[in-house]
């Protein structure tokens, strides 16, 4: 068993697999992060309960934020596995076939797909950074670490700090295509799509990229126009 998993993940297929599965980790992650951002709408009350939830689950029967440890641990292999993934799949792809012919010029479809995936995904990467030392660890935070979780959001994105809001927007509109070629392409990694099912797939893909766009979206820009806070 412990040669044929990497065997496995060895070829094309077993790769595409592991994006797909990664894929779908972090997508639920999505939600559920954007089900919480969304708790804004609720009040300070409300946000700041989520936030101090988010540290205690799972006490007493496990210690403080154990729970949140492990969901990050288990996002951070899900990112490096998928990012390792996409990698190597690109390395192959152009191994395969060092010479570009003329005869068989990449469609305009395939390589914007190709080139949002790409650049997109770098930054995305930089945006979770960015993120991170914002939200997370306070280093960019203007309220820094002495303020409640709702306070230092509305901080982030308050109308003086528009730039903040145009670079989370855009970055959450890369994700968004991200994503939407990303939960296409695992369709078919899966094996899920037919002929019967491939309009219904494609509607899915888009739908999903457009609801959690939307609702991250949704926060810095009410909070920038003043409908929050």
């Amino acid at each position: 068993m412990a040669i044929a998993i990497p065997a496995i993940y060895r070829s094309t297929v077993g790769k595409k697999a592991v994006m797909a599965v990664t894929g779908g980790i972090l997508v639920l992650f999505l939600v559920a992060h954007m089900v919480g951002n969304l708790k804004i709408f609720l009040g300070a009350g409300d946000f700041n309960h989520y936030a101090e939830w988010l540290r205690t689950a799972g006490e007493p029967a496990v210690p403080h934020r154990t729970v949140l440890t492990l969901t990050e641990v288990v996002l951070t292999l899900a990112v490096l596995l998928h990012i390792w993934s996409a990698t190597s799949l690109a390395l192959r792809a152009r191994a395969a076939r060092p010479v570009k012919y003329e005869s068989r010029k990449k469609s305009h479809a395939r390589g914007y797909a190709t080139h949002t995936m790409r650049y997109g995904g770098v930054i995305i990467a930089l945006f979770i950074i960015w993120h991170l030392l914002d939200l997370t660890f306070y280093a960019v935070n203007p309220l820094g670490s002495s303020a409640t979780p709702y306070d230092r959001v509305i901080a982030d994105f308050a109308p003086d700090r528009w730039y903040i809001t145009v670079w989370y927007v855009v970055a959450v509109l890369l994700v968004g295509l991200h994503l939407w070629h990303g939960a296409w392409s695992a369709f078919n990694s899966l094996g899920w799509r037919t002929k019967r099912n491939d309009g219904f797939l494609r509607g899915l893909a888009a739908v999903l990229a457009v609801v959690i766009a939307g609702g991250f979206v949704a926060v810095p820009i009410a909070v920038t126009f003043g409908w929050v806070g």
